[in-house]
C-alpha cells in the first residue's frame, strides 16, 4: 500500500527538521506535481478502480486498473452485466448507464474475456456508433452536426445541461 502525503505537509516537516526545500538543495515542487498531489488527495475511487504507482516518487506517472464489480453466474457462457454509473452524453449510452455493445450481447462468444470488454468500451467511447443507438437524441446530433455534438460532450463532462437533461461533473 503506498502512503500519499501532502505536499504542504511534507514542506513544513522538513522546515521544522532544519531547512528549507530550495535552501537545502531540493527541488521545488512543480505546479502539475502540486496539482495531481491536490487531486490524489480529492481522490474518491470506487470498490472496482484502483491507483498503482509505480514509482511512488513520481505521481505524474500512474496506473489505473479497474475490475467488474460483479460478474454473473452465467459467465463465461453470458456476457457479464456491464453499466455505466456516471450520467454521460452518450449515442450508445442511455441515461440509465445501459451500454449498447455488440459482444454484450448479440455477438458475445464464451471465448472473449473481460479484456475484451475493457477494450471494447474504450473503443466505444473514441469512436461512437450512431447506427445502434440507445440515446437516439445523441445519435441523432451525432449524425448530423458532429461540431454541436463534440460541444454537448463537453459540456455534459464539465457538468451542465444538454437539452433539458443535466450532467454532473465528471472531469477532475
Amino acid at each position: 500500500m503506498i502512503k500519499l502525503f501532502s505536499l504542504k505537509q511534507q514542506k513544513k516537516d522538513e522546515e521544522s527538521a532544519g531547512g528549507a526545500r530550495a535552501g537545502a538543495g531540493g527541488k521545488k515542487a512543480s505546479a502539475a506535481q502540486l496539482r495531481i498531489q491536490k487531486d490524489i488527495n480529492e481522490l474518491n475511487l470506487p470498490k472496482t478502480c484502483e491507483m498503482v504507482f509505480p514509482d511512488p516518487d513520481d505521481l505524474l506517472n500512474f496506473k489505473l486498473i479497474i475490475s467488474p464489480d460483479e460478474v454473473g453466474q452465467g459467465y463465461p457462457h453470458d456476457p457479464p452485466k456491464v453499466k455505466c454509473e456516471t450520467m454521460v452524453y452518450h449515442p450508445n449510452i442511455d441515461l440509465e448507464g445501459n451500454v449498447c455493445l455488440n459482444i454484450l450481447r448479440e455477438d458475445w462468444k464464451p471465448v472473449l474475456t473481460i479484456n475484451s470488454i475493457i477494450y471494447g468500451l474504450q473503443y466505444l467511447f473514441l469512436e461512437p456508433n450512431p447506427e445502434d443507438p440507445l440515446n437516439k437524441e445523441a445519435a441523432e446530433v451525432l449524425q448530423t452536426n458532429r461540431r454541436l455534438f463534440e460541444q454537448n460532450v463537453q459540456r455534459s463532462l464539465r457538468g451542465g445541461y444538454v437539452g433539458a437533461t443535466y450532467f454532473e461533473r465528471c472531469l477532475k
